[in-house]
């Protein structure tokens, strides 16, 4: 992090210092590395990182999975004395493993996790902003994160602006000398826009005091790595692939500052932000197939994307890794993979793309992503319902928009059930 930026952040501790009691240490991983038995990780693998970065086991029976510690307090060995748990609002076990696993793919000292995607947002603007403070946000953009803004953090005159964070002139220019911090998605939820994460962490470090924070939730960083990009802070929601079976909700938070994740661990137990042990228990065992789930989504969006760009009553496909898609050059330079997420219009009014969704017997209509199972959804009516038609309109969120987190059924099987959603809707033959 640039100098100006630590400096905002020291003096931020400063004005609320987190306390010192040492069952709140700010370094739990303590007590836990101590059974480290693979040491040496920066030569792994992502196959190999996920299942043996910073494996632990427990004494007790040597499980080779890691317990879940289900339980709201710690005994104290003596007064004033812990194995560095206090309670577990501040700090878990099994957590604390969890977050371990993320930070390996993120490639930090650690991670924190929390309640969900929301939590952990959240927790980041109230760590770092105050009244007066502003935000650039990208006018596509989650609409959980819009009204996080729009209709809580508004209220404590913190400051934003939407801008096409695709332009960096543009996002320049929206800069203002209170600005303290510029929110990114890339891929933008629904319609897939790429901001280029590297011009944009240079632009941030150009100023005094900005940082540069990522929902790379569409992608982790496996497919692309915001934080060697130059971002300041990566944000998961860890609901989607890092689970990948649709089982918890949770979400993550990863930079290589020290003094801020200070910061966010104060905030959160501050909160009450922090990941249940189960959900996080979940999740440890669902990022261990990380890797080759992904290889099978992006196989499979690619072909499924294919095949929607070719049919004759699909009016237009957004995925990046089409050479129809005005910034794949983007996608290639700065990610890994094109991804298991796509959008697409048909060439239909309203009513008949939602009875094409409606059709689907093998494509699941429901919201979130990043699942072993493929779902569809239309944003217009779920995650972007917030939003005017007109603002929509003109961010290319219709109303006719589909949205389809491809998953890891056998594509031909996939398409075999698109035909038949074509032939009930359209009549088109299968």
């Amino acid at each position: 992090m640039h100098c100006a930026a630590e400096a905002h952040m020291v003096a931020l501790l400063k004005s609320d210092p987190a306390p010192q009691n040492n069952s709140d240490i700010s370094a739990n991983t303590m007590r836990l590395r101590k059974e480290v038995i693979v040491p040496d990780q920066k030569d792994f693998q992502p196959s190999t990182l996920v299942i043996h970065s910073n494996r632990v086991y427990e004494n007790q029976s040597n499980s080779i999975l890691f317990p879940i510690h289900q339980t709201a307090t710690y005994i104290h060995e003596s007064v004033g004395v812990t194995k560095g748990y206090g309670y577990s609002r501040g700090a878990n076990p099994t957590v604390n493993a969890l977050e371990q696993a993320i930070a390996a793919v993120e490639g930090t000292e650690t991670a924190l996790c929390f309640r969900s995607g929301m939590a952990a947002i959240s927790t980041l603007c109230l760590a770092l902003l105050k009244a007066g403070d502003h935000v650039v946000l990208p006018d596509v953009l989650y609409g959980g994160t819009s009204r996080l803004f729009h209709q809580v953090l508004g209220n404590f005159r913190i400051e934003y602006s939407f801008v096409d964070t695709a332009d960096v002139d543009a996002v320049e220019q929206s800069l203002q000398p209170n600005t303290r911090l510029i929110f990114i998605e890339t891929p933008a939820n629904p319609t897939m826009k790429l901001a280029d994460v590297k011009a944009l962490a240079d632009l941030a470090h150009s100023r005094e005091s900005i940082l540069l924070a990522v929902d790379n939730t569409f992608l982790t960083p496996l497919l692309q790595n915001c934080l060697d990009l130059g971002a300041d802070i990566s944000m998961l929601s860890t609901t989607k692939y890092i689970d990948g079976h649709n089982a918890t909700i949770g979400g993550s938070l990863a930079t290589h500052n020290a003094t801020l994740v200070e910061r966010l661990r104060l905030v959160r137990k501050t909160l009450g932000t922090i990941q249940a042990p189960f959900d996080s228990w979940l999740a440890l065992q669902g990022i261990k197939t990380l890797p080759a789930r992904l290889a099978m989504h992006c196989a499979h969006a690619g072909e499924i994307a294919v095949w929607l760009e070719n049919h004759p009553k699909v009016a237009r496909v957004y995925y990046p890794g089409l050479d129809s898609f005005p910034q794949k050059a983007l996608a290639e330079k700065q990610q890994k993979g094109f991804g298991g997420m796509l959008a697409f219009e048909l060439d239909a009014d309203t009513e008949d793309s939602l009875r094409f969704i409606d059709a689907l017997k093998l494509a699941t209509c429901a919201e979130s992503l990043g699942s072993v199972e493929t779902l569809i959804t239309n944003p217009a009516t779920a995650s972007h319902c917030d939003l005017t038609p007109e603002v929509r309109a003109r961010l290319g969120i219709t109303d006719r928009l589909i949205r389809l987190s491809v998953g890891l059924e056998a594509p031909k099987d996939l398409i075999a059930d698109f035909e038949q959603a074509f032939a009930v809707v359209f009549g088109v033959e299968v």
